[in-house]
Order: C-alpha cells, then sequence, then structure tokens
C-alpha cells in the first residue's frame, strides 16, 4: 500500500474535507480526491460518505484511520527528528490571545528554550478564539492557545492553565460601593457603576456575573477597548469596574492602582488549551514548545 496515499487519507480523515486537506497537503482538491479513490479501489471499499460539507469516514474508513495514524505518525516523527538534527533553521508559528500571549506565553518560551538561540526562530499572531482555531486547522499556525475547545479529530487539545477573574476597580469607586453593601445587595450595589470593556457585549462582566451573582448586568459599557491591558489601565484611572485576569492585574492589585470589589468563596475560571494539528507533535520543535508551555504553566497558579 502507498504510504503517499495513506498518508493522504489520515489527512482527510482529521480535517473531515477533502479542501481542507489539500490545503494542509499543499495539494489540490482535485489531486486528493484522486488519490483517495485509488485508495478505495485498492481496498475495493469505500473509506468516505460525501457530503455537501466535507466527509464522514465510512466504519472501514475509522478502523484504518485507527490502525495506520499512530505508525504514519512515528515515521513523521523519525524523518522530523532527522531533519531537525540537520536543520539549520526551523520556525515556530504561534497563535493566541493578544494578552495572554504577551504576557505568558512568549515569556515563557524565550526564557525556557535553548532552542530559540539554535536555530528555532519564533512568530506570533493573534486573534479569537475561532480565528486561531480556523488557521491552525488550515495549516497556518503550528501551536495555537484558545479559550475553546475544539471538536473533531483534525486538531487535538490539552488544558494548559485556568485563570482565575477579579472584579476590580479604582479605589474611590470602591469606597463607594463598600464591601459591606455588596454582601448585602449583591450585584445591585454595583447598578450604577460604569464599566470597561473589551466588547459592547461585555463578556467578562457578563461571565462574572452569570457565575458569581447568578444575574445579568444592567449597566452597559462606558469604555470598550479590545485589549484587557488597556482596560486595566482605563479601570485604574476610575474609568468604571473591570473583571480582569488575576495574572494580569495582580501588580495592580498589590501597587494600589486598582482593588478588588469582591471576593467570592468561588471564583470564575476560565479554562487554556494548548492545541495543535493531530499528528503534529511528531515534529521536534513544536513537540519542544507544547512540552515548555506546559512545564512554565505549573508556575502559573
Amino acid at each position: 500500500m502507498d504510504l503517499a496515499l495513506l498518508r493522504t487519507f489520515i489527512t482527510v480523515h482529521r480535517a473531515g474535507s477533502f479542501t481542507r486537506a489539500a490545503a494542509l497537503l499543499g495539494l489540490s482538491q482535485p489531486a486528493v480526491t484522486s488519490q483517495i479513490r485509488a485508495l478505495e479501489r485498492q481496498l475495493g471499499r469505500p473509506l468516505f460518505l460525501r457530503q455537501a460539507r466535507g466527509v464522514t469516514p465510512t466504519t472501514v474508513g475509522d478502523e484504518l484511520a485507527h490502525k495506520a495514524a499512530p505508525h504514519l505518525d512515528a515515521l513523521v516523527e523519525i524523518a522530523e527528528t532527522g531533519l531537525d538534527e540537520h536543520s539549520s533553521l526551523r520556525t515556530l508559528h504561534l497563535a493566541g490571545p493578544p494578552e495572554f500571549t504577551a504576557e505568558r506565553a512568549l515569556p515563557a518560551l524565550t526564557r525556557l528554550t535553548d532552542g530559540l538561540g539554535q536555530g528555532l526562530t519564533l512568530r506570533a499572531s493573534f486573534g479569537n478564539a475561532d480565528v486561531i482555531l480556523d488557521g491552525l486547522g488550515a495549516g497556518h499556525h503550528d501551536l495555537a492557545i484558545t479559550t475553546a475547545r475544539p471538536r473533531g479529530a483534525l486538531l487535538t487539545a490539552t488544558p494548559l492553565c485556568d485563570e482565575e477573574h477579579i472584579l476590580v476597580a479604582a479605589s474611590r469607586w470602591a469606597s463607594r460601593v463598600g464591601s459591606g453593601k455588596l454582601r448585602r445587595k449583591g450585584a445591585h450595589a454595583l447598578r450604577n457603576l460604569p464599566v470597561v470593556e473589551v466588547h459592547e457585549s461585555l463578556p467578562f462582566v457578563s461571565r462574572y456575573w452569570a457565575s458569581v451573582f447568578d444575574s445579568r448586568p444592567a449597566a452597559s459599557g462606558t469604555v470598550i477597548v479590545p485589549d484587557l491591558r488597556a482596560v486595566l489601565a482605563c479601570a485604574a484611572t476610575g474609568a468604571g469596574l473591570a473583571v480582569l485576569p488575576r495574572y494580569l492585574c495582580a501588580a495592580a492589585l498589590e501597587r494600589g492602582d486598582v482593588v478588588a470589589l469582591h471576593n467570592p468563596a468561588v471564583p470564575p475560571l476560565r479554562t487554556y488549551f494548548l492545541v495543535v494539528r493531530t499528528g503534529t507533535l511528531a515534529m521536534p520543535h513544536i513537540a519542544r514548545a507544547h512540552e515548555w508551555l506546559l512545564r512554565a504553566a505549573m508556575d502559573w497558579g
């Protein structure tokens, strides 16, 4: 059996689409279709059911993928290890949310890797979870950090860390609310305070209100700016309350630039995932970066 045909088959199985598999393989869609048909002729059995949107593997296709994929991934690992040893330059393409990537992932990679000084270069891009996962699936990135766990076999996600969200504001707003009033009245005590957020839908504030107060925020955004670091800066100047990850505002809390308005017994958490295209951890430079980030995350509590 031709290994090239098997590689195309595994890629289509993971991608769920001839079109997406073609992009990942650097082939035309007709070429991918032709290779799958050739493999089906060799086996004498259909491997995929063609649908309006993509393909679905048959039971024979699923069985073949289950048996063949680990061996093909191992062959890729052998080949890539040899290439990595003799290559003078490898590039890791990382994608993630701007604040977390800038504040945590990039410093961790540049601190922990000897590889960055030994022929491994790093390219980073930012975006929301949907854009990042689409780009990873299309082969534009090697490694992605998202707050959404991807579905399907094309991408493999590993939990990276949890971030705690804190309700903060400048001290003048904190003195107006008071901890006692907040304990007695809950979210009602905050209804007249201005809000600083990253989007008109108030994603961070709404998630906090639902988790802690079991309600929806009554206020609309006073300042909307699409970067949590800017949200923190605005909150520190007194523009209004904000909900921020602890890692991002810890130093500002310690300096007194902002104060925590509320300390719930169970603070809201959000999970970050480290995502790769299935099978690409066989590539040493991706595997090393994956390992380094998981190791660094152990100290991000």
